[in-house]
C-alpha cells in the first residue's frame, strides 16, 4: 500500500482483508484517494475502546434459542417512568427466555415517521430516557439498533449547516437538478422525489425519497461515511449487537438508473462489513429491503454483505394464502427457496412497524391476485398504500393493517383466533430467525383512531399501550389478548429447546395437497426430526397419504410440540382441524 505502513497498527487484521478494504475505497472515492482514506479509518478505530486491540475474530453465532422482539422504545409507559424503563421491567418480567434479543425502533430524536427521521443519531430522544437505560436493557437482552442512511431530519444539525452552507452538514446532504431525467428512479412513495428549500445561497432542489422531512445523504462524501463509522463504533460500544440498515436499498444514487441496488450501494455494505469484523466481529448485519425475493437476498452477496435479511415475501404470501384457503402458492414458493450462503440467514416474520410489503410477491401472485388481497385487507379494515409505477399509474405498495386485524373474522372470532395463530406458528417453523411484532404478540387489533388523529396509514399498526391498560387487557378473560400471548411466549420457549430449529438445521417442503403446508426440519446432528404441519383452510382437511405419514412416524403416534400431547393416527390416518398447527415429533 504505498505511502504507508498499515500491517503493523492493524495487527489482528489479515493483508488480505486491508487490501479489501483499499479497493474498496478506491471503488467508491478514487484510487487517488485510497491510501488517505484507509489511514483514516485506522485512526478512528478504538475512540470508543472497541477495535483498535481486539484479538479474536469470532463472528456471530446463532442458535434455535436466537428470537427478535420488535418494538417501539414508547410501547409501554407508565406516568413517572422513563418508557425504556418501562419496556425493560416489561420484558424482563414477561419474555425472558422467550426472546433472546429485542429490536428497540428507533429511539433517537426524531421528528417524523415515527423515528425513522432522525435529528441526532447519537442521541437518545428525551421522551424515551437516556444511553443508561438503553445499557441496563442491553444487561438483559441482546439489543438491535437502527442504522438509517438513506436519509435524516430536515430538522437535524447536519441538514441545518447544509441550509447555512457550514461543513461538515454542507457535504452530506444530496442536491438534485430539477432538469435532469428523473423518470426512471423507483421509489416507495408518490410524493415528489425532489423538495425546494431556501439555502444561504438561495433555493436549492433536495433529494427527499420517503417525504419532505426527510432529506437524503450523499455518499459520494467520504466524510459521510466516516461520521456513519463512528456511530457504528460507538452503538457497539453502548451495547449493539445486531446492526439494522434502513432503507439501505435506495443509498446510493446516479442520474439515468433506477437509483436502487446499485453497485456502489453494495459496496458501502461489503465495507460496513468489512469494518464491523475488524471493530465488532460479534455484531450481525441486517438490511432491510423491501423488495422482490430475488433482489432482496443479493444483500447477501457472496457471503460479504448481510449476515441477515428480512424474509418479505413470507408475510403477505401467507397473508394471501390463509385468506384464501391455499397453501399452494406458499408451498411452491417456500420449495423454491435457494441455499443461502454459508453464515447468512432469514429473519422471519408477519409483521412490523412497517405495512405488510407486496412488492416482494412480484412473480410469485399475479397482479390481479395482490389487487384481490389489497381489497380483502380493506374490507377488514385495513388501509392500502400506493406507489408511483413508471407509467405515472398507482399500485399498491404496502397494505396496512395488524397481522391479527388481517386475519381475523368478526362473524367467527374463535375461527379468526386460529387463523392467525396458524400464521404465527408458520413463521417460527420456518428456516432462519423468528422475529415477532409487539402487537402479535398481544393480538392489537387495527388501530382506527390512531389513523384518524395521525392521517397516516401506517399508525393502523402503531398504537402505544399504558402499563395499567396493557396488564389488565391481558388478564381480560373476555379479551384473547392473554390466551395469545401465553401461547406465543410458551411456544417460542418450547422452540428454543428444539434442535432442529436451528437456523442450520435442513429444511424440507413436504407435498400432500393445496390445503396443506408442510415443513420438515431436521437438526444438524440428525438427532430430531420435526414435521411442521398446517391446515390453511376452514374445513378438516385430511392427510391422503397413509405411507408418508407411516413413514415419518412408523408407531402410529407422535408428539404434537406445540401443545405437548400425543397424537394417535392408526394406520397413517391423520386430518387436521380447520387452521390447526402441528410440530410432530416421534415419540
Amino acid at each position: 500500500m504505498k505511502g504507508i505502513s498499515l500491517s503493523s497498527t492493524f495487527k489482528h487484521v489479515s493483508s488480505a482483508k486491508l487490501n479489501s478494504i483499499r479497493k474498496r475505497l478506491a471503488f467508491l472515492y478514487g484510487l487517488e484517494r485510497a491510501d488517505e482514506l484507509l489511514e483514516r479509518l485506522y485512526q478512528m478505530i478504538g475512540r470508543y475502546g472497541v477495535g483498535r486491540n481486539r484479538t479474536t475474530t469470532n463472528s456471530k453465532s446463532v442458535s434455535q434459542k436466537d428470537a427478535v422482539l420488535i418494538t417501539y422504545a414508547d410501547m409501554v409507559s407508565q406516568p413517572g417512568e422513563n418508557t425504556l424503563s418501562t419496556l425493560k421491567d416489561f420484558c424482563t418480567s414477561r419474555l425472558k427466555g422467550a426472546f433472546s434479543a429485542i429490536h428497540i425502533l428507533p429511539f433517537y430524536p426524531w421528528t417524523s415517521d415515527d423515528g425513522f427521521s432522525v435529528v441526532d443519531y447519537r442521541e437518545v430522544d428525551s421522551r424515551y430516557g437516556e444511553w443508561e437505560d438503553i445499557s441496563k436493557l442491553s444487561n438483559e437482552f441482546e439489543l438491535m439498533f437502527d442504522l438509517v442512511l438513506n436519509h435524516c431530519s430536515s430538522k437535524s444539525p447536519w441538514f441545518k449547516e447544509y441550509i447555512s452552507g457550514i461543513e461538515p452538514g454542507l457535504n452530506y446532504i444530496l442536491e438534485g437538478d430539477i432538469k435532469a431525467d428523473l423518470s426512471q428512479v423507483v421509489r416507495p412513495r408518490a410524493t415528489p422525489l425532489l423538495t425546494p428549500y431556501q439555502t444561504r445561497v438561495g433555493e436549492k432542489h433536495v433529494w427527499t425519497t420517503f417525504s419532505a422531512d426527510q432529506v437524503d445523504l450523499d455518499w459520494t462524501s467520504p466524510d459521510l461515511l466516516f461520521e456513519f463509522l463512528d456511530i457504528i463504533m460507538f452503538y457497539v460500544s453502548i451495547g449493539c449487537r445486531i446492526l439494522r440498515l434502513d432503507a439501505v436499498a435506495f443509498l446510493w444514487k446516479e442520474i439515468g438508473t433506477n437509483c436502487l441496488h446499485l453497485p456502489k450501494t453494495h459496496e458501502i455494505i461489503k465495507l460496513i462489513r468489512n469494518f464491523v469484523e475488524i471493530v465488532a466481529p460479534d455484531l450481525l448485519i441486517l438490511t432491510e429491503t423491501n423488495v422482490p425475493h430475488k433482489e432482496n437476498v443479493s444483500y447477501f452477496g457472496k457471503a460479504d454483505e448481510a449476515h441477515a435479511v428480512y424474509q418479505f415475501s413470507l408475510p403477505p404470501l401467507l397473508l394471501h394464502g390463509l385468506l384464501n384457503g391455499t397453501a399452494e402458492h406458499i408451498t411452491k414458493w417456500a420449495d423454491g427457496l435457494e441455499a443461502l450462503p454459508k453464515g447468512c440467514h432469514f429473519l422471519n416474520f408477519t409483521a412490523s412497524h412497517d405495512g405488510i410489503g407486496v412488492r416482494p410477491l412480484e412473480g410469485i401472485l399475479e397482479p390481479k391476485e395482490i389487487l384481490s388481497l389489497a381489497d380483502e385487507v380493506k374490507k377488514k379494515g385495513g388501509k392500502v398504500s400506493m406507489r408511483k409505477m413508471e407509467d405515472s399509474s398507482e399500485f399498491p405498495y404496502e397494505l396496512n393493517a395488524t397481522y391479527y386485524g388481517a386475519l381475523d373474522d368478526e362473524a367467527n372470532p374463535k375461527l379468526g383466533e386460529k387463523r392467525f395463530l396458524c400464521s404465527q406458528a408458520v413463521a417460527l417453523s420456518m428456516k432462519g430467525i423468528p422475529a415477532v411484532y409487539f402487537h402479535s404478540l398481544i393480538a392489537t387489533p387495527n388501530y382506527q383512531a390512531g389513523v384518524k388523529d395521525s392521517g397516516h396509514n401506517r399508525t393502523i399498526n402503531r398504537r402505544k399501550w399504558n402499563n395499567d391498560e396493557l396488564s389488565q387487557r391481558l388478564m381480560d378473560e373476555n379479551c384473547n389478548a392473554g390466551y395469545i400471548f401465553e401461547w406465543y411466549t410458551r411456544v417460542l420457549r418450547k422452540r428454543s429447546a428444539c434442535p432442529a430449529f436451528h437456523p442450520d438445521a435442513s429444511q424440507e417442503i413436504i407435498k400432500f395437497s393445496d390445503s396443506i403446508l408442510a415443513i420438515e426440519r431436521i437438526s444438524t446432528d440428525g438427532t430430531q426430526r420435526i414435521l411442521c404441519l398446517f391446515n390453511f383452510t376452514a374445513q378438516d382437511s385430511p392427510l391422503h397419504d397413509q405411507d408418508k405419514i407411516l413413514s415419518y412416524f412408523p408407531n402410529e403416534s407422535a408428539k404434537d410440540l406445540l401443545k405437548g400431547s400425543e397424537i394417535l393416527f392408526p394406520q397413517g390416518n391423520l386430518s387436521l382441524r380447520p387452521y390447526q398447527a402441528l410440530w410432530l415429533c416421534a415419540n
